[in-house]
């Protein structure tokens, strides 16, 4: 489950548009709880919050002024995620989520998003940025608070064009140890799992 949820976060920008759910769209103060649960506590006050008015369509739910953006869950889904990243990472992000809704693939998203940061087109940042992920089933989470109970957990660290030799982190998951994924991207990052 781990594996998967990891491959699935890499693209945290892909949340937009699972379609096909029947429950109704949790109202904005649900959906900002557990968007913000995945951030440091420190963070989750001043961090600007994404939702969904239905479900294909997101809304900047608060706006904030802190470093985070948070998404909440994707209402269409049958699982539960949330996420929270550096302001820095959203024009990636958004890029990711307006591929996704024009039903590019996997890998048809990254090769445009690879061509649009090699052009200028898409800025990536220079440093590490941070992105922070709960995600669990449907059945662990209070719908009346927005949070799940017991979620799993997964934090990023985004460092462009990261290898195995420039950091010592080894490129394959492995013995609960931190690794690289995408070595030699631009949305190289390094994957924690807990």
């Amino acid at each position: 489950m781990r594996l998967m949820a990891v491959r699935s976060i890499s693209v945290v920008g892909l949340l937009a548009c699972a379609g096909g759910a029947t429950a109704q769209v949790p109202p904005a103060e649900v959906q900002i709880a557990g968007a913000v649960s995945a951030a440091p506590e420190a963070l989750r006050a001043t961090a600007t919050v994404i939702g969904y008015s239905n479900y294909h369509r997101l809304v900047t739910l608060r706006e904030g002024t802190g470093e985070m953006i948070c998404l909440a869950d994707d209402p269409s889904d049958d699982r539960w995620q949330v996420s929270c990243y550096h302001r820095d990472l959203e024009p990636f992000m958004r890029r990711g989520r307006e591929l996704k809704a024009k039903d590019l693939s996997r890998g048809q998203t990254d090769s445009v998003r690879l061509a649009e940061i090699k052009s200028g087109a898409l800025k990536m940042p220079e440093g590490p940025r941070a992105l922070f992920n709960l995600y669990a089933s449907m059945d662990s989470v209070d719908h009346k608070t927005g949070l799940a109970h017991h979620p799993g957990a997964l934090q990023v660290v985004y460092i462009a064009n990261a290898t195995q030799e420039s950091t010592g982190l080894p490129i394959k998951p492995g013995d609960g140890l931190p690794w690289i994924m995408y070595p030699g991207t631009p949305w190289a990052h390094i994957m924690i799992s807990k």
